[in-house]
């Protein structure tokens, strides 16, 4: 990601606005422009359609973190309805075009972990659990320690890109051909306040094939919702498992690690910055 020079964002000065600008500054002398910066998108734009503001773009521009973002994420009404951090990603993204909801998962976590590093500075300390033990302990992560996965096409599966930004998947079983998309923020949602739902009232867990409801476009070109929600409850286990391969090949992402050594038991391992509630309400 880079700073960007706001005096070129707001096109510098020009002679025929030294008067304005001097009559504005003498009206309020603290006014001055938020900073922006360019966040590097893991998916590099693609898996957008082409309507899509962010088709085949590599960055997007968003501002730093402002007192007002922070009130944003402090608001219990926006909290207990789970829209703090859409708001406040609302805010922070320059083009208005872009709406969080239709960006790709992997994208919302680049624009997240910048914004929150802007705010707040790259080291983010956190309370992790040991993998082996379940002992918790501090760790402190560097949102600067970023590794990418940009998605691409395995080597050793069948899967054809489309125009669309979709991918169509061969299943080496059933042979049939399944057109796949990136989940993005307005999925993600679904999927938690489904899984809270069946929860809530004592139902059956679907998460899988409810994941497959919304990632599958196509099966053979067609596009009924009675085939394929056919076809996703009787998918053979041996088609599923690629598929769920193949899409974790195909779908970007950006990932923050950190080794963690546990201090009860020795256990060693590279650990995920986890997206805790102290993510952006650190103790300040």
């Amino acid at each position: 990601m880079s700073i960007r020079n706001n005096q070129q964002r707001v096109g510098g000065s020009r002679p025929d606005s030294d008067a304005a600008a001097t009559s504005t500054q003498a009206a309020n002398p603290l006014q001055f422009v938020t900073p922006t910066e360019f966040v590097e998108l893991p998916s590099q734009g693609k898996g957008y359609p082409p309507e899509h503001p962010l088709h085949n773009q590599e960055v997007i521009e968003i501002r730093f973190m402002t007192a007002k973002d922070e009130d944003i994420l402090t608001s219990q009404a926006l909290l207990k309805k789970g829209l703090a951090l859409e708001r406040m990603m609302e805010n922070v993204i320059i083009d208005k075009k872009v709406k969080p909801s239709s960006l790709l998962v992997g994208d919302r976590n680049a624009i997240l972990i910048a914004t929150r590093a802007s705010g707040y500075g790259n080291h983010y300390e956190t309370s992790v659990a040991c993998p082996a033990c379940g002992e918790r302990s501090t760790l402190m992560f560097n949102l600067e320690d970023k590794s990418f996965n940009h998605g691409g096409v395995p080597e050793d599966m069948e899967v054809e890109a489309t125009d669309n930004g979709t991918f169509v998947v061969a299943m080496p079983l059933s042979k049939l051909k399944v057109e796949v998309r990136m989940l993005n923020g307005k999925d993600e949602q679904w999927l938690l306040q489904t899984a809270k739902s069946k929860k809530k009232h004592k139902l059956q867990d679907s998460a899988l094939t409810n994941q497959y409801r919304r990632m599958i476009v196509s099966v053979n070109g067609q596009t009924d919702r009675k085939a394929l929600d056919y076809v996703i409850e009787n998918l053979p286990a041996i088609d599923s498992r690629h598929l769920r391969l193949a899409y974790k090949s195909l779908s970007p992402d950006v990932k923050v690690f950190k080794d963690f050594s546990c201090p009860a038991c020795n256990h060693e391992q590279a650990l995920e910055v986890p997206f805790n509630t102290d993510f952006f309400w650190p103790d300040r």
